[in-house]
């Protein structure tokens, strides 16, 4: 089988050739989709730009998802608003509508074909016990903040998926999909275009702060001296990142795809073609591609990520699918791929200044592909002395007893099975 479809089905992209600049006005770590947008946007502000990426723009977190581009928040709406205040889960809540419109205003200003649709997101309920809390939400929603959200039975679900698994729905009209892979490539053209530097095989494994206040980046492609750093790659990953790492949970996210289906066979599955997510807490999520393949994705297994491991999960997922569309079990997975994602354990973002001249933006917790995106604009805008937009800069502890392995995955993916088994 072949690695992930995002980044096989996307135009190439050649990262800038040579050693980085010395002297950059603005380093940044990571290029995925924070990045990359945080690039676009300091680069058209006039600033020079040197962004850093491991491996290859959108090979690592931006591109282990389904391409889904959600509004709203995470986190049930109802328990967020009791946890924060009415006033501050619609503030955040909006703020994931406005991230949303970030993905699509780039798409426009920019040129990019990405296969962007506002085809909306049907969260299906796989208990009947979960369409109460579906209906719950619904009433919140449609009361505080979110008036066009539809509430399905379960026949209504049946019309909108060929499927016998769901016992009722409810669909965000707001959401929206895209072509993950091609939207990145889009980005990082978008901000050459504006004058940034893109440095693929670029890690960087030394970062110190001078006399002078600025920071020393070191990469196997040279050592760079910026004013300011900005760290947009997930804290889990390697390099000095210490105290990131202490702050953020690695969740494997694994996902396969059909060979193609056509279009007719693939509509008939889901003929409205909207982004779809389980109400598990170890859930699913799936949707038609843009050449009529079926995606499908979730947790599968809480493990580090290893070849191995990859392969296991996206067993366990090809079983998920066939349970849901048992239509679909002669039918031959050509990708399967996965790796980390990094959890807050708010599962909210954080974004902010952990020291003079070094920013951060991160812990999307598998929510990434439109709030990154929308982050990437905002840091541009902090970054050059403005945080009044910034939603993210909240209070950061470590994760207790977490010192850069999690040992704890497979607890955590106990909990949540029983609690999927309770509900």
């Amino acid at each position: 089988m072949a690695d992930a479809y995002w980044l096989d089905t996307a135009p190439a992209f050649v990262g800038d050739a040579g050693e980085v600049a010395a002297r950059p006005d603005v380093a940044i770590v990571g290029g995925g989709l924070t990045g990359l947008s945080a690039a676009l946007a300091l680069a058209r502000r006039g600033a020079s730009v040197s962004l850093l990426e491991q491996g290859r723009v959108a090979g690592e977190a931006s591109g282990r998802n389904g391409g889904q581009c959600n509004n709203g928040t995470l986190q049930n709406y109802a328990a967020l608003a009791a946890k924060v205040g009415i006033d501050r889960a619609r503030y955040y809540y909006l703020t994931y509508n406005s991230a949303v419109d970030t993905v699509e205003r780039l798409v426009v200003e920019e040129g990019i074909d990405c296969d962007f649709r506002r085809t909306g997101k049907l969260k299906l309920a796989a208990k009947p016990s979960h369409y109460d809390g579906l209906a719950a939400a619904w009433e919140s929603l449609r009361k505080d903040v979110d008036p066009d959200v539809r509430l399905l039975s379960a026949q209504e679900v049946r019309e909108e998926i060929d499927s016998d698994a769901f016992h009722g729905g409810l669909i965000q009209p707001l959401s929206a999909q895209l072509h993950v892979g091609r939207f990145a490539v889009g980005l990082a053209e978008a901000a050459r275009r504006q004058g940034a530097a893109i440095h693929e095989q670029a890690p960087v494994t030394d970062l110190e702060r001078q006399a002078s206040g600025r920071w020393r980046v070191t990469t196997p492609k040279g050592t760079l001296e910026a004013s300011q750093v900005l760290v947009a790659t997930g804290g889990s990953g390697p390099g000095p990142f210490a105290w990131f790492r202490r702050r953020v949970i690695p969740v494997g996210s694994f996902i396969v795809v059909t060979e193609p289906l056509g279009k007719e066979r693939a509509l008939s599955l889901i003929p409205a073609n909207r982004a779809c997510v389980t109400s598990m807490n170890v859930g699913h999520y799936f949707r038609l591609t843009p050449d009529w393949r079926l995606l499908f994705g979730g947790r599968a297994r809480f493990t580090v990520s290893t070849p191995r491991s990859d392969q296991e999960s996206g067993g366990v997922l090809q079983a998920a699918m066939v349970a849901v569309f048992p239509q679909l079990a002669d039918v031959a997975i050509k990708y399967c791929w996965g790796g980390s994602v990094d959890m807050s354990a708010d599962r909210l973002p954080r974004a902010g200044e952990r020291e003079p001249g070094l920013f951060y933006a991160m812990g999307y917790s598998g929510h990434g592909v439109q709030m990154a995106t929308h982050m990437g604009q905002v840091m541009g805008e902090v970054l050059n002395g403005d945080s009044s937009n910034n939603p993210w800069n909240l209070p950061w502890r470590p994760v207790p007893g977490h010192f850069g392995k999690p040992w704890f995955l497979p607890a955590v993916g106990a909990w949540y099975g029983m609690l999927d088994r309770l509900s």
